[in-house]
């Protein structure tokens, strides 16, 4: 099959979306109104409460939610073939993650900015908070202790991207002074940044930067995860004005940048996929296509870390109740097509069926390398950039989005210890320094606790990773259906979404627990039980909230 035909097929399905589905959602079912003030407006801080730009805040949005992610499970799930990659990321993000995430900005939105762990407390009591707030802290932990290993892994292995990847942050900062505090016009500030992105990207080749093997006895891959913590707690603390909202908005003109690179390579060059469209000789040990298709391309379809986002920064920065379309469905599209080019990059992006399959060799293969090698080599037959510059180009695309990801992951988790110190009143917690502390404190002890000195421990815990973000998916869809049903609204377009990750993701954890069982794995099983149990007692108590509102809402209708 010849690629540019199915990115055509992809691009034109998810913007038919766009214009059509997500317009009906925020009109019929969340009715969006702008002569309601936001949370923005209304307890406006200057520091976490700040009424933003739409562009710059689809920009803090759309990067933070994407990360690695989309790249990752993309990539490994083309082992399956890439018939059943392509239609779950299309029609996942139409249909689910648009949806997911506008609505879950929209119930912050509606309840003062909070937290979805806060809003399961108010709308289905005390019990089920407490038991959200700990798949949510799981997640975040998971997120933070990975990303760092990931980037970590990144830089080490493309020293060409380090100069970018932290020159960004200067450039980043520099545009939040000019929009925030000069008040220049954006797309000046715009063209410049992306310009001067770019130039590190040029200039990164020239200029590598490798660490010593080892520093005061620590490798350097732990070095760096220690920078990197070290910057997130930082950065965490800052006003989001300052940093975090212009970092992910010129991370996001840099991911269009690079798509449309990638994409118009795919259209000038016309690869043909060389892997199978449906895989039916898989390397042995390869798990069963479902369910975990649907959990290996977590944020490439659908993905509970967006809600985490969605209720944790964004919604209280929105500055018109509309503008939740555009940031919430369009920020869930732009993350659709980036695991489609990946999908595209790690499959036709090799000269032959027989290269493609010494690369996937076994599940988990592929990842990252298979997005920057594929691409790479797209990039260089359809427009002409040099091999290593591309290479350095996706290298800085994925590190960067996996950086801010990181930067927001920390600061949710220290909204986390937050409100954990006013649930159980201890004011200790509600410090930012202290909430930060802890939350950094806790990837660090995951990461070299359970890693060692290299710092991998997040590794470890990984494979729980897409389950537990499917789940935290289908809980926040399940408090918004809640919510729409006390409001009187048709409830479908969330309920039927939330059923089918239910299903799936209960059912991969029960597969998972047997791995693990045979492995040997007892940390798995253990956080394996502990998520699965906090998920069964959630969907009770959620449909017991559920079938009252239900009787109550068709009782009126029949008075």
């Amino acid at each position: 099959m010849n690629s540019a035909i199915v990115l055509l097929f992809g691009i034109a399905a998810m913007l038919c979306g766009y214009l059509f589905y997500s317009k009906f959602i925020a009109t019929k079912i969340l009715a969006l109104d702008n002569s309601r003030p936001t949370p923005a407006h209304t307890m406006k801080d200057g520091i976490d409460y700040v009424p933003t730009n739409k562009y710059v805040l689809w920009g803090h949005h759309f990067t933070s939610v994407a990360g690695a992610a989309p790249i990752i499970g993309p990539a490994i799930a083309v082992i399956w073939g890439w018939v059943p990659a392509v239609l779950w990321v299309v029609f996942g993000t139409i249909f689910m993650a648009g949806v997911h995430d506008m609505s879950a900005i929209w119930a912050s939105m509606r309840n003062r900015g909070q937290s979805i762990g806060s809003i399961a407390g108010t709308v289905m009591g005390t019990r089920v908070r407490s038991l959200m707030m700990v798949v949510i802290f799981l997640l975040l932990l998971m997120v933070n202790a990975v990303f760092g290993v990931a980037i970590a892994n990144m830089l080490i292995k493309t020293p060409s991207a380090v100069l970018p990847v932290w020159g960004a942050l200067v450039v980043a900062f520099i545009i939040g002074q000019c929009i925030y505090r000069y008040q220049m016009s954006l797309g000046w500030v715009s063209i410049i940044g992306v310009t001067a992105l770019y130039g590190l990207i040029y200039l990164g080749p020239m200029f590598p930067v490798v660490l010593p093997e080892t520093v005061f006895g620590l490798p350097d891959n732990a070095v760096w995860i220690i920078i990197l913590f070290t910057y997130a707690a930082i950065a965490s603390l800052l006003p989001v004005w300052m940093l975090l909202q212009p970092r992910d908005y010129i991370n996001g003109l840099q991911l269009f940048v690079g798509l449309i690179l990638l994409y118009a390579a795919i259209f000038i060059s016309t690869p043909n996929i060389v892997a199978p469209a449906i895989n039916t000789d898989l390397p042995i040990g390869t798990p069963s296509m479902l369910p975990l298709l649907f959990v290996t391309i977590a944020c490439g379809a659908i993905s509970g870390f967006h809600g985490l986002v969605a209720t944790g920064t964004t919604s209280k920065q929105i500055d018109k109740e509309e503008d939740v379309r555009f940031v919430g469905y369009f920020g869930a599209l732009g993350e659709g097509m980036l695991a489609l080019g990946a999908i595209l990059a790690a499959t036709a992006g090799f000269a032959t069926l027989g290269d493609w399959q010494a690369v996937y060799q076994k599940f988990g293969d592929g990842s990252v390398g298979a997005f920057i090698d594929g691409g790479a080599a797209i990039l260089n037959a359809g427009v002409g950039i040099d091999l290593v510059l591309s290479q350095t180009m996706l290298t800085v695309m994925a590190a960067l989005f996996a950086g801010t990801t990181m930067d927001t992951g920390v600061r949710l988790q220290r909204y986390i210890f937050q409100e954990f110190g006013e649930f159980y009143n201890l004011p200790i917690l509600s410090k930012s320094v202290v909430a930060t502390l802890l939350a950094v404190g806790s990837c660090l002890l995951l990461a070299f606790g359970a890693g060692g000195i290299d710092g991998a421990g997040g590794m470890i815990i990984w494979p729980l990773f897409g389950t537990t973000n499917q789940l935290m998916a289908a809980l926040t869809l399940m408090i918004v259906t809640v919510i729409l049903l006390r409001k009187g609204k048709t409830v479908w377009y969330t309920l039927v979404p939330l059923s089918f990750l239910l299903i799936m993701t209960v059912f991969a954890l029960m597969i998972q627990l047997k791995t693990f069982y045979t492995d040997g794995n007892w940390l798995l099983i253990i956080m394996d039980i502990i998520i699965m149990i906090a998920t069964i007692l959630v969907t009770f108590e959620s449909l017991s909230v559920l079938r009252r509102e239900w009787s109550q809402h068709k009782g009126k209708k029949e008075t």
